[in-house]
């Protein structure tokens, strides 16, 4: 691996997960044995151990450099198709500091494990020259300590979706209201109208404002699909709620942003418009006992959470 590719730091905190302590590294080199493998150690749920070549992996460009690889360990215990993708960082000691030197790719790169790669690690961890000389810390009296971290990323198989929707500008829904002063229905629903892929109603109640003892018009858009949605979805929309003014084009309109859920279903307003504006003649609102409400979404979203 290029130096490029890989970050050294010294921190204080040692390896949360494994250290390898080797005592008389000169006979471990002068023996010729290529690879020490270190025993397995668990960490993320999985078993690893540390792959050391005292003398450099020749056979990587490793030649007077210490190598130092992590290997995924007993993958016979694991699924036909297995693979894990980890992020580690490996550490060599510094006992004059008493610190350790993090070796890691570059950028926390999260590396893929799998039947036909089952270690990653680093060709030139540092050079043998380096490591060998006392002044720097790594072997001291003969002595040295590996070490390492490991952390699985593992899909939980949560998440959502946000999908928007803009409306054209021709998506309003308009609703005749005749005879309307003389309705004795406490509140009037149209039939339902599709905007944004999802369904819905205007209520009307003529007199109900409770707050305002009679004195106001209620308005209030619902989502008249809400009992279709699957369990934390939520839609979300942007409207208005208009009276339109049929004289003059003066229209009367209040604007609403707000997301629908299990817990709301419709919103409006208590007291959209006062009843004695509502009647003046001069405003055109009743014209010939006709009233024309219209509910223009200009905007939709539905959150759909994924497992």
């Amino acid at each position: 691996m290029k130096s490029l590719e890989v970050s050294r730091l010294i921190r204080d905190v040692q390896p949360a997960h494994y250290i390898c302590k080797i005592e008389s590294f000169s006979i471990l080199v002068e023996s010729g044995m290529e690879r020490y493998e270190s025993d397995d150690f668990e960490a993320s749920g999985y078993k690893w151990k540390l792959c050391l070549y005292p003398n450099g992996n020749k056979k990587r460009n490793g030649e007077n450099h210490i190598s130092l690889y992590l290997a995924i360990s007993d993958t016979t215990a694991l699924p036909q198709g297995w693979e894990v993708n980890a992020q580690f960082k490996l550490f060599v000691y510094d006992r004059i500091l008493d610190k350790y030197l993090t070796i890691q790719d570059a950028g926390g790169k999260i590396r893929r494990f799998y039947g036909m790669k089952t270690e990653w690690g680093f060709d030139q961890l540092t050079p043998l020259d380096i490591f060998k000389n006392e002044s720097n810390g790594y072997l001291i009296e003969d002595n040295c300590a590996f070490g390492a971290e490991v952390f699985v990323t593992k899909y939980a198989g949560k998440g959502q979706c946000l999908s928007m929707i803009k409306e054209s500008k021709e998506n309003t829904y308009a609703w005749k209201i005749d005879n309307f002063s003389t309705t004795n229905e406490s509140s009037l629903i149209p039939e339902e109208f599709e905007a944004g892929g999802r369904k819905w109603k205007l209520w009307l109640y003529p007199k109900r404002d409770i707050k305002g003892k009679g004195r106001s018009l209620s308005l209030y858009l619902e989502l008249a699909d809400y009992a279709t949605l699957p369990p934390k979805w939520r839609v979300y929309a942007k409207y208005k709620l208009r009276m339109r003014d049929q004289l003059q084009s003066n229209h009367f309109e209040r604007g609403v942003s707000t997301w629908f859920g299990d817990s709301i279903k419709s919103r409006g307003f208590h007291s959209f418009m006062l009843l004695s504006d509502l009647n003046d003649t001069s405003k055109g609102f009743i014209v010939n006992n006709t009233i024309i409400v219209e509910a223009e979404i200009s905007i939709t979203a539905t959150i759909k959470n994924f497992t």
